[in-house]
């Protein structure tokens, strides 16, 4: 049976991300889309949240927080309501933490977390999508080759988050051919490492505050023991599978987002000497939105109490995921639809969310639960 209450605990959590996201992310989100970065300090008040250091082990500088899917979830709708770039940018370090603390060795969590449990804000990604209209994370095109005590990288990666000042990227790769997500080893791989290239940064149609690179590895080699979780690999599956959760998570508080700015402008708006939100066409369209809103945010829980649970939540990732590239896509779209030809214009975020949920479409694995 799934609670769809949250515990004390989460609504504590949810309280004091949404109050941030809020109070100073949201302020700060216009800026972001335009200058193409996030603001410093609005970065160092995201990591002082202990969003990342909070779920580290107390033996490498962390707080050993229970790491549990559904409130990852509740944290990454309520950063993304703020603004997505800020939410990918800030919880980037999870995308190598996490992958660690739950599948690493022993000698690779002692080794590369306590970097992660500082005070300040430390760049960390991994590299996931590739750069072809047909990708698919079982069927990989980069590839590793095991040649004596190394591993040799070749392919090519992109929308991969802060490459360029992460020292730690986290490359996944196919070790065989037509194995599936069983196929896919990750590994722990030095930016500076021969082989190696990190492109310019990518230029997007949304997500601008959010700096991607593509990543190219050309017989880049990497040491055994850079292997993530060693000899016996990783669960590939539940991996990607939290981090389908995370951006339908994210996907909900765009939606959400878009919807609410929507609903209060229409409650503003007169013609004719009435609100248009008490025209049938806008109140229609109004309800359908809140509707999807709901219906995303109920699959991603589920598929997220699955991950609590320790079942195979491949099959309800990837649903909570597709319906909800879809439907945030549409309700930011209606959002823009209810403004009129407001919605259009740089005044009212509404044309800012409609190009950040755009991407929930077209990218994967820029963020983890």
């Amino acid at each position: 049976m799934i609670s769809f209450d949250p515990s004390d605990e989460q609504k504590m959590v949810r309280d004091t991300v949404a109050a941030f996201a809020i109070e100073q992310v949201r302020p700060a989100a216009r800026i972001a889309d335009e200058s193409g970065s996030i603001p410093s300090d609005l970065l160092a008040k995201a990591w002082d949240l202990g969003l990342v250091r909070g779920c580290l082990p107390e033996n490498v500088g962390g707080y050993d927080d229970a790491r549990v899917a559904v409130t990852g979830a509740i944290v990454a709708e309520e950063l993304a309501y703020g603004d997505l770039s800020l939410a990918l940018h800030a919880l980037a370090p999870r995308l190598l933490a996490f992958p660690l603390i739950e599948m690493g060795t022993d000698a690779q969590r002692t080794r590369h977390l306590p970097p992660l449990a500082t005070d300040r804000f430390v760049a960390a990604t991994a590299a996931l999508m590739e750069p072809a209209f047909d990708f698919d994370p079982a069927d990989m095109s980069t590839t590793s080759r095991r040649t004596s005590g190394d591993y040799v990288i070749n392919g090519a990666k992109c929308y991969v988050p802060l490459a360029g000042d992460s020292e730690m990227i986290l490359v996944y790769a196919a070790n065989s051919a037509d194995s599936g997500f069983a196929g896919v080893d990750g590994f722990l791989v030095p930016r500076d490492s021969p082989g190696l290239k990190i492109s310019g940064r990518e230029e997007n149609m949304g997500l601008k505050g959010l700096a991607t690179f593509e990543l190219t590895f050309d017989q880049c080699r990497v040491p055994a023991e850079n292997r993530l979780g060693g000899e016996p690999g990783i669960n590939f599956a539940r991996l990607l599978s939290q981090s389908r959760v995370a951006m339908a998570a994210m996907a909900v508080g765009v939606a959400r987002a878009a919807f609410d700015y929507a609903r209060d402008y229409a409650k503003e708006r007169k013609a004719f000497g009435a609100p248009i939100a008490t025209k049938q066409a806008i109140a229609f369209m109004l309800a359908e939105m809140v509707i999807e809103v709901d219906a995303m945010r109920l699959l991603a829980w589920e598929a997220a109490s699955w991950l609590d649970k320790g079942h195979d939540a491949v099959k309800h990732s990837y649903q909570a995921r597709n319906y909800a590239a879809a439907a945030a896509l549409m309700v930011a779209d209606n959002a823009v639809q209810v403004l009129g030809g407001h919605g259009y214009i740089r005044e009212h975020p509404v044309e800012m969310w409609l190009r950040n949920a755009r991407a929930f479409g077209v990218i994967e694995g820029l963020a983890i639960v």
